[in-house]
């Protein structure tokens, strides 16, 4: 895996959690680069979903990288856990109440916790220039594409120019992008910048998960480089 690789992540908000070890063993088979894990928590969003535990076991019969969402207002005080889970890329959001005023203190906080690769997202009426004092200490930025809390919504066109100008700012790591992303979405994404796609309906939803997987990962990588889609 090198910096210039499209990585397509299926998001496992949308997959069968009656039979979630085998949601992840079909769609690793099917060529997924790693799986993205939301976590909520019914207070930094209206919805709850999964903590250390159930990630922790999903880590357990994974053969790729988790990459962890902490929708939650306390993304420091929890990220020893999701660390000690098996996060790989742990990812806090900008506005949680915790870190409001101090972004390169939460950035050191996941680091000291052991995160191998640290994130941090915004909701899509966050403005990037916020990131500014810790672009060059994060890996991954991940903006939000719909409002953080559900799946299934539509993709918010508006946040596209977000991609381009965090690389005016600076940031030279991964730029993903999770909400609404799909065959009609990627390529827009990607000719932007976007090198990180999360999906989650688009692929648990479709009859053909390599398939699907392979042409998002050719329709990516063709827009990311400027070159007529496949």
């Amino acid at each position: 895996m090198t910096s210039s690789d499209v990585l397509i992540l299926p998001s496992l908000l949308a997959c069968d959690f009656t039979r979630i070890a085998e949601e992840v063993e079909r769609v690793e088979a099917a060529g997924a680069d790693a799986l993205h894990v939301d976590v909520m928590d019914g207070h930094f969003v209206p919805n709850l979903s999964i903590g250390p535990p159930v990630v922790s076991c999903v880590h357990k019969v994974a053969k790729v990288p988790l990459d962890v969402h902490l929708m939650i207002d306390e993304p420091v005080r929890y990220a020893k856990d999701y660390v000690k889970a098996g996060a790989h890329w742990l990812t806090f959001h900008a506005e949680a109440p915790e870190v409001l005023g101090d972004l390169p203190g939460a950035v050191a906080a996941l680091r000291a916790a052991g995160a191998p690769q640290v994130g941090v997202s915004i909701k899509p009426g966050t403005a990037p220039e916020v990131l500014a004092p810790i672009l060059a200490d994060v890996d991954l930025v991940l903006v939000m594409s719909v409002e953080p809390g559900f799946g299934g919504q539509s993709f918010m066109p508006e946040v596209l120019g977000k991609l381009p100008a965090l690389r005016a700012l600076g940031f030279q790591g991964r730029l993903e992008m999770d909400g609404g992303l799909a065959a009609g979405t990627i390529p827009a994404c990607a000719a932007m910048g976007c090198d990180m796609i999360v999906a989650g309906s688009a692929i648990f939803g479709s009859d053909d998960f390599a398939g699907t997987i392979s042409r998002f990962r050719a329709m990516a990588q063709a827009a990311l480089a400027g070159q007529p889609l496949p």
